[in-house]
């Protein structure tokens, strides 16, 4: 399996996240349970090949779409693994 190298976007997210539930929102405001975001970390760990060190702030960024939208572009940005 090849590895992605661009940042996530949104429609990236509601794809990942569309693996675990059927029915998700694009919409920016979609809130997030913990379920779907462990499984968006360990989806998005897989696609970009890297081990995601997320603290407390990037933690209560990623509670809508959006907000996980921009967490992982900024970590798989930065290559998250450093």
């Amino acid at each position: 399996m090849s590895e992605t190298t661009a940042a996530p976007s949104k429609e990236d997210v509601v794809e990942m996240i569309s693996g675990y539930r059927a029915q998700v929102s694009k919409a920016d405001t979609e809130d997030l349970d913990s379920l779907e975001l462990a499984w968006l970390l360990h989806q998005a760990e897989q696609r970009y090949g890297v081990e995601l060190d997320l603290d407390d702030a990037d933690l209560s960024r990623m509670h809508t779409v959006a907000g996980a939208a921009q967490v992982l572009a900024d970590l798989v940005g930065g290559r998250g693994d450093g």
